[in-house]
């Protein structure tokens, strides 16, 4: 029976993560990233050819799990309003759950060397994009005020706590409810 993987893809990437989150994009190198796990830089390159492919996966396992909350959360029969306010609320909600993996997003993929990853993880963030723009089109409204009020509105809050390293406040709910009613108001 063979052995279990010591450093799996998810060891490496929460790694990745980590020296992100502590000292931004620059930081994520793969003799960083074996280093700071302990992996042999070998182990690092077997899973990830190049940089570009670590930090596209990286990027990519970080947009799918946010995602995965954010559709959960959309996926109700309430009235639109509604279903943008506890959709915006669940961005907050994992963004507190998983701050490090927000440093990522907010991070943006083009600093993680967007042009230089591999056409599977173009691929697959193209369909992530096709995905959330399928699952906000099905709010009725108008599309660009569903966008502002479910991700513009609470990515902005996040990002003004996550760049000063401060925790997100309780307080934020409020304000992205509040945003969120107003945007998606009937005129």
């Amino acid at each position: 029976m063979p052995r279990p993987a010591r450093y799996t893809v998810d060891v490496l990437l929460d790694a990745a993560a980590d020296l992100l989150a502590v000292d931004g994009p620059g930081a994520v190198t793969m003799s960083a990233v074996a280093r700071s796990t302990g992996a042999p830089s070998g182990s690092v390159y077997h899973r990830f050819p190049t940089r570009a492919a670590l930090c596209g996966e990286l990027w990519v396992r970080s947009e799918e799990r946010l995602q995965e909350a954010l559709v959960a959360a959309l996926a109700t029969d309430d009235e639109p309003a509604q279903r943008c306010i506890t959709g915006a609320l669940s961005v907050l909600a994992w963004c507190r759950a998983h701050p490090v993996e927000a440093q990522v997003l907010l991070t943006g993929p083009g600093q993680l060397g967007l042009g230089e990853w591999p056409e599977n993880l173009v691929g697959r963030r193209k369909r992530l994009q096709r995905r959330l723009k399928k699952v906000l089109g099905e709010i009725p409204g108008d599309s660009a005020r569903v966008s502002a009020a479910v991700i513009d509105v609470p990515y902005a809050i996040v990002r003004r706590h996550l760049s000063a390293r401060q925790a997100i406040p309780a307080s934020a709910d409020a304000i992205v409810t509040d945003c969120a009613q107003a945007l998606t108001a009937p005129s």
